[in-house]
This record gives C-alpha cells, sequence and structure tokens, in this order.
C-alpha cells in the first residue's frame, strides 16, 4: 500500500516538472509581448518627452552664425545665452560653463563636446574639432541633427556615389536607425541635438 502511494507521488512530481518549463515559457513570451507593447506605446507619445525642436534649434544656429561669423566662442555665447533666456531652470537644466569642453571618441572619429543638455530622451552638445576627423556616426536610436556653424561636413551612405556637402548654416539630420560616414574638415564646430532613446547613446 505504502509502495503504491509514493509511485504516485512520484508520478505527480514528474508531471509538475514537465508542465513547469511550458508555464516559463509561456510566462516569459507573454512579459514579452507586454514589454513590445510598452514600446510601441511609449514611442507613438514620445513627442511628450521633448523639450527643444530642431527647427528652433536650425534658426537659433543660423542666428548665431549671422551674430558671430567666423568666431566660434561668440556663436557657442549666442546659443547658450538665448537658450537660458527661451527656457526656465524649472523646463529644462542647461550647463551654461562653456568652458566644460571633454574629449568625445566614436566611431573612429574624435573631436571635442561641451554637453548644454542631456536627459534620456534629448541631447545638445556642441561638437567638433579644430583639426578635422572622420568616422562612422553609429547606429542610433535617436533622431540626430548636426547644426553646422563653423567649416563642413561631408557624409555618405553606402551606396551612394556621390559625397553630401553641410556649410555652415545648414542641417546634416541623421534619421534615427541609419548610419553614415561623415568627415569634419579643419575648425569644424556644430549644434548637434539628438531626440529619442538617447540613454543607450
Amino acid at each position: 500500500m505504502m509502495s503504491s502511494s509514493k509511485g504516485r507521488d512520484f508520478t505527480n512530481r514528474a508531471k509538475t516538472h514537465t508542465a513547469n518549463p511550458m508555464t516559463k515559457w509561456v510566462s516569459r513570451l507573454a512579459l514579452g509581448i507586454v514589454l513590445i507593447a510598452t514600446c510601441f506605446l511609449l514611442d507613438a507619445v514620445k513627442h511628450r518627452w521633448y523639450v527643444l525642436d530642431p527647427a528652433n534649434l536650425h534658426e537659433l544656429a543660423q542666428a548665431a552664425i549671422a551674430s558671430s561669423p567666423n568666431n566660434t566662442a561668440g556663436m557657442v555665447e549666442h546659443i547658450v545665452s538665448n537658450l537660458t533666456a527661451t527656457y526656465p531652470s524649472s523646463i529644462i537644466a542647461l550647463n551654461t560653463n562653456s568652458k566644460e569642453w571633454v574629449f568625445n571618441n566614436a566611431g573612429g572619429a574624435m573631436g571635442a563636446m561641451y554637453i548644454i543638455h542631456a536627459s534620456i530622451t534629448e541631447y545638445l552638445i556642441i561638437f567638433g574639432t579644430p583639426l578635422g576627423t572622420e568616422g562612422h556616426t553609429g547606429l542610433h536610436t535617436a533622431d540626430d541633427y548636426f547644426n553646422i556653424l563653423v567649416g563642413e561636413q561631408w557624409a555618405f551612405s553606402p551606396g551612394q556615389l556621390e559625397m553630401e556637402r553641410y556649410p555652415p548654416g545648414s542641417v546634416h539630420h541623421l534619421p534615427r536607425g541609419t548610419a553614415k560616414q561623415y568627415k569634419m574638415h579643419e575648425g569644424c564646430f556644430a549644434l548637434e541635438y539628438a531626440r529619442g532613446k538617447t540613454f543607450v547613446l
């Protein structure tokens, strides 16, 4: 009598263990579906989290060029003072210390950057180099806007047989999910704005 109940116990435990992996996979699948649905939902309302606007920043870059032709430091000062006057600190955190430049190495290109604003949904920096550089833009989860202030930037995508040229006052828009080779000539500096999932950049 005792041995048959032990046998049934063992059979029941074996059934539970074989059902367990299936339950785990169904749970993982459900969690994955919820995660993907959440990402799509957040992507649909992402514009609510952006403070800055690409068109306004392009106008600001052009105004900075007009106010301080061939004076990069003057352009940076114009941009920062305008942003500080336009956006109160309760809306956006701006770094007004334009002496905080750091090196940036990405995709084989090296330059220096001054971070004006950074959050998980957008960042605004001045990027450039007096020496010139070139490399890979990277494949990003954000839209990237290079507002050229001084110098010139060249770029191309695989399959293009001619380069794109971006002189001062122009915008090189790199849509999310695209990649290019780019070159910034000697003395090229840009107001770079990225919006999207910037926390993974």
